[in-house]
């Protein structure tokens, strides 16, 4: 409902009605639209930081490390592109949530120990700086889900692979020792 109508036009009688439940209902579990939409932001977030902390954790190079992050991240858009609209729409590029900026914090800093480890390893840079590093990839990848969304980027399978190789690509190409 927020993707086809938006947050601010969705009213939570069309979201109670898209669920199949009575209006009363939808208060009994959320008491507001608002907290519906933390909701499906902290649920998909921490899908994320678990994909996250699973690809931190594989023993992985770096740059496929890398890679399989982009490739969740970006694949995202294929899998649940309604999903991804109103996460970038409503919380990324709008009001935001509450605390939202808390939330991701897990899945920045899993990103950035990926890298350190990489930098302790030796196989990236020494005068690297981990936590600049960390946010140039998640903003590419976060601008490029952005471009989609508001159309501006072709978004077909073969484009997600691309964009999944060329920010990786890109990255690796400033990281490397």
């Amino acid at each position: 409902m927020f993707a086809r109508k938006g947050f601010h036009s969705a009213r939570v009688g069309d979201i109670a009605e898209e669920a199949g439940v009575a209006h009363g209902l939808l208060y009994h579990y959320f008491r507001s639209k608002d907290e519906v939409l933390e909701t499906i932001f902290r649920e998909t977030w921490d899908l994320l930081q678990s994909d996250t902390e699973r690809i931190e954790h594989s023993g992985a190079p770096l740059r496929e490390q890398l890679r399989r992050f982009a490739r969740i991240y970006l694949g995202s858009w294929l899998a649940t592109p309604d999903l991804v609209s109103v996460l970038v729409r409503e919380i990324a590029r709008g009001r935001g949530v509450g605390g939202g900026w808390i939330e991701i914090r897990g899945v920045i800093e899993s990103l950035q120990r990926m890298i350190e480890a990489a930098k302790n390893r030796g196989d990236v840079r020494r005068d690297c700086n981990a936590v600049l590093a960390t946010w140039g990839v998640y903003g590419a990848l976060e601008e490029i889900l952005t471009g989609w969304v508001l159309g501006q980027l072709p978004a077909r399978e073969p484009d997600v692979e691309r964009a999944v190789a060329t920010v990786v690509d890109v990255a690796w190409a400033g990281l490397a020792a």
